[in-house]
């Protein structure tokens, strides 16, 4: 029998050895190196700096006029609501005119929705715990929406914000409700309104008549990275809770912005950023809040850092968690006025836990492949070291 004969045949090979290098405590390790850890440090420019700015100035232009209009109003104690219906205005910032206008239009009536069932649910005599479950299921749900419909950034997170919001306080009565819906609606029509008017302004892309219409990704990818989000959601949100910190949701809304990424590497690196900006963020919020400003400058801070945001964020994401961090608390402050300096600290805490059980969720959730596409990852990048 010559050597050639005695070669194993190919159905024989180690596989347990390759089932350990995409084992879930091996992705676990690399996911800790600090290599990873200068890697979120990274800056990257965005697609088109024109249209960052465009989208920021948008969005800008929405909340100072939802904002105003509603302060002068005989609905101020709704200052709050039409904020998160100008959001619509950050997504779809890259599309074309034609695909802008409906990614602005769904993400609008979405965020209507996503004020109007909670608060529905809160009326009906939900109780605190069931509420949370209720943002959990939201998480799940909101990925999917963004998902099948191809809005893109900032994804689902805004949508869980506005559900949080709900959780601020109970819908008391069919007034509240209808009142806190119309308020969204009306800062959602004002972002259409204004993306419509100032659209042309944008740096259109290329034609690509040509090209496939984008697909949305097959239904059970889809459920499956819902019904992950929930999870995750959920558990930052109960422990929130458990602890006794006073908004639960912002565990969620860190949960859910880190395992919104689309590979392992991109999820560490959201949880990352996310925390330092995080803590920056409070800082800024802190020094604000401290200096007990009127609704006219807490409304001029919001605008600028709403605007700042967009330019910024696409450099690094733990930058415009600077700036979106006291632009959140702002907003919460204006929507129920608080005296208590723990909030921002509170913000910090919640941020930490559920980013961490993001990541925690996303390895434990991971499939082979994710594990396999880290693994590769992480060795060619030490190959080129």
């Amino acid at each position: 029998m010559t050597q050639t004969d005695q070669t194993p045949p190919p159905s024989s090979k180690p596989r347990p050895r390759r089932r350990h290098r995409a084992s879930r405590s091996r992705s676990a390790r690399d996911l800790l190196r600090p290599t990873q850890f200068q890697e979120s440090l990274l800056l990257a420019p965005p697609p088109s700096i024109q249209n960052t700015a465009i989208a920021g100035l948008q969005a800008a232009i929405t909340v100072l006029i939802a904002l105003t209009t509603i302060h002068f109003s005989p609905w101020a104690h709704m200052v709050g609501f039409p904020a998160l219906g100008a959001l619509a205005a950050l997504f779809g910032r890259f599309a074309s005119m034609r695909r802008r206008r409906s990614i602005v239009s769904i993400s609008a009536a979405l965020f209507v929705a996503a004020v109007f069932v909670p608060s529905l649910i809160s009326y009906a005599g939900a109780s605190l715990s069931v509420m949370i479950a209720v943002l959990a299921v939201a998480a799940g749900l909101a990925t999917m929406a963004v998902s099948h419909w191809r809005l893109g950034g900032p994804g689902a997170t805004l949508f869980v914000f506005a559900v949080g919001a709900v959780l601020g306080g109970p819908a008391e009565t069919w007034l509240t409700v209808v009142e806190r819906t119309l308020a969204t609606a009306w800062g959602a029509g004002l972002a259409i309104v204004v993306c419509i008017a100032t659209d042309r302004l944008r740096a259109q892309p290329v034609s690509t008549a040509a090209a496939p219409a984008p697909h949305s990704p097959p239904l059970r990818s889809q459920l499956i990275a819902a019904c992950r989000i929930t999870a995750g959601a959920g558990a930052a949100a109960y422990i929130a809770h458990a602890v006794g910190w006073h908004y639960p949701a912002w565990a969620t809304i860190g949960a859910t912005a880190v395992m919104q990424g689309s590979h392992l590497h991109i999820t560490m690196n959201r949880a990352l950023q996310r925390m330092a900006g995080t803590v920056l963020g409070a800082c800024i919020a802190w020094a604000v809040l401290a200096q007990s400003p009127s609704f006219w400058w807490v409304l001029v801070a919001i605008v600028l850092f709403q605007f700042i945001t967009e330019i910024i964020i696409s450099y690094n994401y733990a930058l415009g968690q600077a700036t979106i961090t006291p632009m959140a608390l702002l907003m919460t402050h204006l929507a129920a006025p608080v005296a208590d300096s723990n909030m921002p600290v509170e913000r910090v805490l919640d941020t930490i836990v559920g980013a961490a059980i993001g990541i925690v969720f996303a390895v434990a959730f991971s499939t082979a492949d994710d594990r396999v596409y880290l693994n590769r990852r992480r060795n060619k990048l030490e190959a080129r070291r």
